[in-house]
């Protein structure tokens, strides 16, 4: 590294890369990374940060653009950086009377927790070691803090493994007959020390460097690189983290929690990040570094213990808690350091919570006048509200208990085991739910964790990488079960003698830290007060109305529980699959005349015109549409394997001629019914023209319904959608005969019932012909699943299995299109056709109502090109209607 000779060079050199912490812009987040931006606030608020500078998030970008070099001036500012850095420390980097040591950490400008890289006590060579022994008079402590950088410079900067460097510790506390790395002697630390150069020199293929100069040059670029690292790069795919953002690098003069039991590190929440519960929750370890707490290598207490062996600090913890809190207006998540019982606060962050701490923290914060209503709508991931909607554990009672462990992340889950990262993914992708289970968790476990149910880890604490990382996807987690042994070689889990193998499945209650042997029962989960009355505050700033996709009056029922303004699709096929009703379908298919087709379909009107009647009495004058029948005929009969090997065996039995005749005939109509491609065949409302008995009798059926429920005192907004309308012909010709059934009925019930006729818009061809299809339909609704299929060229179920995950990690797509409404291709479909369906008539409602109604990605586009309503299962319009609300919010902000 450039050697800085001269201090006036301080007013010489133009900053570019590097910014000193009490120099830097703390508004400027996407320059300094979330770390460096509040380090620098918290020092030039006068909180007790230890002193050091940031390399920007630019730097890394260039260091990329360069092909993996460093920008030009980089080294030379960060060389008048530490210049700046000593005279405030009053100690010099490489020194051999006072040596400063530093730590170098990441800092994106999103929150990353544990994805990227850090290495601490940088700045100890065999000279410096020396003089940190003698400077602390404690030889034990400046040798640990060696052997602590040598083996993370190994793992970090050269990928090495860390498992010889911990089987070197253990085979030295085994020799000193010794449990705890605190209490091997001095000698004990300098001989590994030593054992550590050599593992170092063996597996690196060179010696560890004494130039402190060059540590730092190599530590710097290990985090930039880290930016790439496979878990990095999950965890940002994961959470929608754009590639683009650079990680920050911090470098900070070390404060040491190892320097006997007056010392220590820990971690705390300014609120319970589990619950959202007003009170300081954290964990503290005495005599430690601040890896050991959060790489869960080792249990801590919690934090509450330190009131008792250091009340000093841990009153000043408390009052430095509410403080952050205050100043940064959002529950913090801090790391801290207490060296010889002077407190120290390394960073700070907006913490990681739960689904349900996330709703109950924004709500508080209003009530206590912290934020107002619009930001307590954006404090929380309306992707994660669905676990406060979701099961829990239900009749444990007579399961076995495996296990115990601290309650990580709550919510519950039920699969079967599996030891690693991998396996979990594989399990996962071949359907297989799976609960992680693993000594603790890494960084480099990301993806097991995201494909996995749960997580279980027999070390680590609250605020362990397992712990953290469940608690921000909204994964139940329960770590620190110390009684569980996993044998990797046997690919089995053992604890307090009860064996299950990889594979077994188990149930675990992340809410109590419990885990179960065997498949426990689910119960429904019950909307909090605070949820409510965050729903509240969003049905009052959204623009977006949110309907529900229900088939059945109990959907029905359950949506207008969970807030639904409507039904935006009612599936009418779902109807015909109860068992008592598909003999009476299949009867409708067999039919060679339309007469026989008529008499089958005369004795589905009824059981329809109850369902009807049910659905308007459940929405009670809200909207419903009512799609008529969509799927082809042939998913209403048993598959043809079958139906062969039925009628094999009925003339095998001597089965009689009237039962032989009619499975043959069911086999010869599922034959000429079979289609190349179902997906683009006789469905929807082709079907309608084909067989218009069937159309005729659903509308009968819904018309019907809708007199008797309005004779009741029902209120019925009614629409009728037409499915799989590819041309205003068909569109026209089908509502002529709608409309003259409707007609023809009303005159019968003697009830004249509004109703409006509109389409579903899920070909492409629909779309662009949308101002001709307009002229007839009063409404669109944007079936987002078909028309994502037929623009893609997709099948759903294909592109799934098959090609779908190598095109996400190849990054060939940005993300799942049928989870995500994809707005360059699709989304332009949509736009387009709202567009041109209003020129044509003005008043025309639009909706989307596939699955993409309850993505809140998808509900923002939604909201920007000026839809009406989303549609969504029951369980998503929590979530949608606070999407909703977040995207008008956001929109307003940006004008």
């Amino acid at each position: 590294m450039a050697q800085v000779q001269d201090v006036q060079r301080d007013q010489a050199l133009t900053t570019r890369w590097v910014y000193s912490f009490d120099q830097a812009d703390p508004k400027n987040r996407s320059l300094l990374g979330g770390k460096g931006a509040n380090l620098a606030q918290m020092v030039q608020w006068g909180f007790p940060v230890p002193p050091g500078f940031t390399i920007t998030t630019e730097a890394c970008n260039e260091y990329w653009a360069r092909g993996g070099k460093f920008p030009e001036g980089l080294l030379d500012e960060v060389a008048l950086a530490i210049l700046r850095l000593e005279r405030t420390a009053g100690k010099r980097f490489g020194d051999a009377f006072q040596p400063l040591l530093v730590s170098v950490r990441s800092g994106a400008p999103v929150s990353m927790p544990g994805m990227m890289d850090t290495i601490l006590n940088l700045g100890l060579n065999d000279l410096t070691v020396r003089a940190l022994a003698n400077q602390s008079q404690d030889p034990a402590f400046a040798y640990d803090s060696y052997r602590r950088l040598i083996q993370m410079f190994a793992n970090v900067v050269f990928n090495v493994s860390l498992e010889p460097f911990e089987h070197a510790l253990r085979a030295a506390k085994a020799k000193h007959g010794v449990e705890r790395d605190r209490d091997l002697p001095a000698d004990a630390w300098k001989d590994l020390v030593a054992t550590y150069l050599k593992l170092f020199a063996e597996h690196v293929g060179q010696p560890f460097p004494q130039d402190v100069n060059v540590q730092l040059e190599l530590a710097i670029e290990a985090v930039f690189r880290s930016w790439n690292s496979p878990r990095a790069f999950v965890y940002r795919k994961a959470h929608g983290i754009p590639e683009t953002l650079g990680t920050a690098v911090n470098v900070q003069a070390m404060v040491f929690g190892n320097m006997g039991d007056d010392s220590g590190t820990g971690v705390i929440f300014t609120r319970h990040p589990s619950t959202g519960e007003p009170v300081l929750f954290g964990e503290f370890l005495s005599n430690a570094q601040g890896e050991d707490v959060v790489a869960g290598i080792r249990t801590p207490q919690p934090i509450a213990d330190l009131a008792y062996t250091m009340p000093h600090v841990y009153e000043s913890l408390v009052a430095l808690a509410k403080q952050l809190e205050t100043r940064f207006r959002d529950m913090q998540d801090v790391e801290f350091t207490v060296e010889r019982g002077k407190l120290f606060v390394l960073q700070t962050r907006s913490g990681k919570r739960t689904a349900q701490a996330a709703v109950r923290i924004a709500i508080d914060m209003l009530h206590e006048g912290l934020i107002q209503p619009e930001e307590a709508l954006l404090r929380v991931d309306a992707q994660h509200l669905r676990q406060l909607l979701h099961r829990r554990l239900q009749g444990t009672d007579a399961l076995q208990v495996f296990a115990k462990g601290l309650p990580a992340s709550p919510g519950a889950s039920v699969g079967r085991i599996v030891l690693d990262a991998d396996t979990a993914v594989e399990w996962a992708q071949r359907g297989e739910k799976v609960v992680l289970v693993r000594p603790e968790t890494t960084p480099e476990d990301i993806h097991g964790v995201l494909a996995a149910e749960g997580v279980v880890t027999t070390h680590g604490g609250m605020t362990s990488h397992a712990a953290v990382v469940a608690r921000g996807i909204g994964k139940p987690a329960v770590c620190g079960c110390d009684g569980v042994h996993i044998d990797f070689e046997a690919r089995q889990v053992e604890s307090n003698g009860v064996v299950l193998k990889e594979g077994d499945v188990i149930s675990v209650d992340g809410g109590t830290g419990t885990v179960y042997v065997g498949e426990a029962q689910m119960e429904e989960a019950k909307m909090a007060d605070e949820l409510k009355e965050l729903l509240s505050i969003a049905d009052q700033v959204r623009r977006l109305k949110v309907r529900a996709n229900a088939d059945t009056p109990e959907d029905a029922r359950r949506a207008r529980e969970f807030g639904a303004e409507g039904i935006g699709l009612c599936r009418t096929e779902h109807m015909f699959l109860s068992p008592d009703r598909v003999p009476l379908v299949q009867r409708m298919i067999l039919a060679t005349t339309s007469a026989e087709r008529q008499a089958a379909l005369s004795k589905l009107l009824p059981l329809q015109v109850s369902d009807f009647t049910a659905i308007f009495e459940a929405m009670d004058g809200l909207p419903v549409t009512i799609r008529l029948l969509d799927p082809p005929l042939h998913e209403f009969l048993p598959r043809e394997e079958e139906l062969a090997e039925r009628l094999e065996a009925l003339r095998a039995q001597g089965a009689s001629e009237d039962e032989i005749a009619e499975t043959e005939q069911l086999l010869r109509q599922a034959r000429y019914l079979r289609e190349a491609n179902p997906m683009m065949g006789l469905r929807g409302s082709r079907l309608g023209i084909v067989y218009p008995e069937i159309y005729d009798m659903q509308m009968e059926a819904i018309i019907t319904a809708a007199a008797q429920a309005k004779r009741r005192g029902i209120a019925v907004d009614l629409e009728v959608m037409l499915p799989l309308i590819g041309s205003p012909k068909e569109l026209r010709v089908l509502r002529e005969r709608m409309e003259e059934i409707a007609k023809r009925t009303m005159e019968r019930e003697g009830v004249e019932i509004e109703y409006r006729i509109g389409t579903m818009i899920e070909v492409p061809r629909a779309a662009l012909t949308a101002d001709q299809i307009a002229e007839d339909a009063q409404f669109f609704s944007f079936g987002t699943n078909d028309l994502t299929q037929m623009t893609f060229a997709f099948s759903r179920d294909d592109a799934e299995g098959k090609f779908l995950n190598v095109y996400l990690d190849r990054e060939i797509l940005p993300y799942n299109p049928f989870e995500t409404l994809d707005t360059e291709g699709v989304g332009k479909l949509i736009q387009w056709a709202v567009e041109a369906g209003r020129k044509r008539r003005p008043d025309l409602k639009t909706g989307v109502c596939g699955e993409h109604g309850g993505d809140p990605a998808s509900i923002a586009f939604c909201e920007d090109i000026g839809l009406d309503y989303v549609s969504c299962s029951p369980f998503r319009i929590p979530v949608a209607r606070i999407a909703a609300a977040q995207a008008a919010v956001r929109k307003r902000m940006t004008g």
